[in-house]
């Protein structure tokens, strides 16, 4: 079980709801052992999926459809040409291809999950919106 926490001079909060739900689920009296562990910005990962998202709803059928109609082939490709990724050897296709890195909370620190938002942006502009003002596509950023 994670949980997100904010510490107050009263002690350790649940930060949101699901947070509040899994901690009613342990017993009062019992002993738990925890890991504290800063959290990494919860809203820029949010606002991340957001910029997949809102990029994604930009690309033509045509495009959609050569990335399987998948939003999370469309977020690896990009994060692959953000240079987030690791290059292995694929014994089915006998040459070298790149695979995306995990961007799991546990893997990126605050740090390197910045630099990643701004290299797939980066991507997404100069590659995938280039018919899309900034402008145009900050306002619709927002509604996601």
């Amino acid at each position: 079980m994670k949980l997100f926490l904010k510490n107050t001079a009263s002690g350790l909060v649940p930060l949101y709801d699901a947070d509040y739900e899994e901690k009613r689920k342990l017993k009062i009296g019992e002993v738990y052992q925890v890991e504290i562990k800063k959290a990494r910005n919860y809203e820029l990962q949010k606002k991340y999926f957001s910029l997949i998202q809102c990029a994604w709803e930009y690309q033509n059928e045509k495009r959609q459809t050569h990335f399987k109609n998948s939003v999370e082939q469309f977020r690896k490709t990009v994060e692959i040409s953000a240079g987030h990724c690791d290059t292995v050897y694929s014994i089915k296709l006998k040459d070298w291809i790149d695979i995306p890195k995990s961007i799991s909370f546990a893997k990126m620190d605050e740090l390197e999950f910045r630099e990643l938002y701004e290299s797939v942006r980066s991507v997404l502009f100069s590659v995938f919106l280039t018919h899309v003002t900034v402008e145009e596509f900050e306002t619709n950023l927002i509604n996601y």
